[in-house]
């Protein structure tokens, strides 16, 4: 019998009775799953109706419960994986064995879905195009790259920052694909000698996700990178950035400032925009103007006013800031200090009294300060003006499944200053972690607090040696020695210790 009370906060597993069509099940809302080592019909409150139907249907009469709408929904969206993931079974056997597929018309590619679980397209391309989504998703990439060489093409995945190949395609379906993703993202199609940009927005079992189109022309036809970027919901709070709490803390209090300036620097995917972002959430107010100037604008955000850069029309960092400063903002977040004049007039917003979060491409936090000054801003205004600079990384995690120990060459242990024969261990690769040895990232940063002895420190020099001796002295946390930490913890591994930096300085 049907028991009236929902069950709450209940993450159960999908499971299909051998006596019924899942699919249909689904379409009708009567999900199952096992209760108490009991398989169970489940329904919830908002589609009462159709799964009651249903259900009287049924020969085999299962023990019938509701659930709450949170639980609902997940193992909801279990079971639509679960058909995506047997649909893409056959989707690269479809795209390969349909002869026609250069006669699918533009008609068919125009029939975008809501939402791509859901979508019951038949044109194999679109069907391709949505599971890629899907699997990218499903595998935590952060970029999609489809590629074109001479006789075929490839889709490879950005995952934790490494490209592994996904797909291997047809020359024919390539260009079929890049056509359709150029129709949803608003591009034109017949345009294939000049680079384009465009944006898009999916949705996946409910999720909204922004994605990012870039189309590039190549001596054997197109190739288009996707970054799939997430929604201001998605972004994560300080506190899990997983940087240690030291340092957590002591960010928190340069954020309490009410103004000066705040930079995160390193390389490319280093993780500065969702450092920046994970900021502006946290100093984020009611009665606070918060206003960013961005190129592209990665993560929308609703009670942020965000400006993209156009340099085409004249809209550059600088100009878009000198504007800002007439808005009456708390708060401005700079995309990227990239010249002169966008440096002094972040130094002039910090020193009028606002609070300024920025990046650099620089590879250490000493190194920031050298840049400054190459930059034309005088030390006596980074005295007054900088908080803090945050240099910080993203560090591969061992997959604890399969991950092996390893051993120290002699080498190694003299370059890098580690013990012999410490114990330290190497990625292997297994089933869990899609045979990439890694599961998933984790921040490392160091932080150079403006305190008086660095300000005293300026007076004389702004050599980056100089003042990481010194710093280093006063024991100041490097990249270095947490890298060399994570090693000796079995954390992460030599080779990407080394990848990432280690011995660099």
């Amino acid at each position: 019998m049907l028991s009236l009370e929902p069950l709450h906060n209940l993450k159960l597993e999908v499971y299909e009775p051998s006596d019924i069509v899942t699919d249909i099940s689904v379409k009708n809302y009567l999900l199952f799953s096992e209760l108490n080592g009991e398989v169970t019909a489940l329904i919830s409150e908002r589609y009462l109706v159709e799964a009651s139907n249903y259900y009287t249907k049924l020969k085999n009469k299962y023990p019938l419960q509701m659930l709450d709408e949170d639980s609902y929904d997940r193992l909801y969206n279990r079971f639509l994986e679960l058909r995506t993931d047997k649909a893409i079974e056959t989707m690269q056997e479809d795209s390969k064995d349909d002869e026609n597929t250069e006669d699918i018309s533009l008609t068919d590619f125009l029939r975008t879905s809501s939402d791509i679980l859901t979508s019951e397209e038949s044109a194999p391309i679109i069907k391709f195009v949505n599971a890629l989504f899907y699997q990218a998703v499903k595998k935590r990439a952060s970029d999609i790259h489809i590629e074109v060489q001479e006789k075929r093409g490839e889709v490879r995945f950005r995952i934790d920052g490494m490209l592994i190949k996904n797909a291997d395609l047809d020359k024919k379906v390539v260009n079929l694909i890049i056509s359709r993703i150029k129709v949803i993202s608003n591009l034109d199609i017949s345009e294939k000698r000049i680079p384009q940009d465009g944006r898009t927005q999916i949705k996946i079992a409910g999720e909204s996700l922004d994605v990012r189109v870039s189309v590039l022309p190549t001596f054997y036809g197109e190739r288009i990178v996707m970054r799939l970027l997430m929604q201001s919901s998605q972004i994560p709070q300080i506190t899990e950035l997983g940087f240690n709490n030291d340092l957590i803390g002591d960010v928190k209090k340069l954020l309490r400032a009410s103004h000066g300036i705040i930079l995160v620097t390193g390389p490319t995917g280093s993780g500065k925009t969702t450092s920046l972002h994970s900021f502006l959430r946290e100093v984020e107010q009611p009665e606070r103007n918060l206003l960013t100037v961005e190129d592209p604008v990665e993560y929308k955000s609703d009670n942020i006013s965000q400006i993209q850069v156009n340099e085409k029309v004249g809209l550059t960092f600088a100009a878009a800031l000198r504007s800002i400063l007439r808005q009456d903002p708390d708060v401005i977040m700079i995309g990227e200090i990239r010249d002169e004049e966008t440096a002094a007039i972040a130094v002039r917003a910090a020193l009028t009294g606002h609070l300024v979060f920025s990046t650099l491409h620089t590879n250490s936090a000493a190194a920031t300060i050298s840049r400054l000054a190459d930059m034309g801003i005088e030390p006596f205004l980074m005295s007054s003006s900088l908080l803090g600079i945050l240099a910080q990384r993203l560090v591969r995690i061992l997959c604890d499944e399969c991950k092996e120990e390893d051993t120290i060459a002699e080498v190694y242990a003299e370059d890098y200053n580690l013990q012999e024969g410490a114990k330290i261990f190497k990625a292997c690769g297994c089933k869990s972690c899609n045979y990439s040895g890694y599961s998933g990232r984790r921040s490392i940063g160091e932080l150079l607090v403006m305190t008086d002895k660095v300000k005293d420190m300026l007076k004389t020099t702004t050599d980056e040696h100089t003042i990481k001796v010194a710093l280093e002295k006063d024991g100041f946390q490097t990249l270095t020695k947490q890298l060399i930490e994570m090693l000796l913890n079995g954390e992460t591994s030599l080779d990407e210790a080394i990848r990432i930096g280690l011995g660099n300085d």
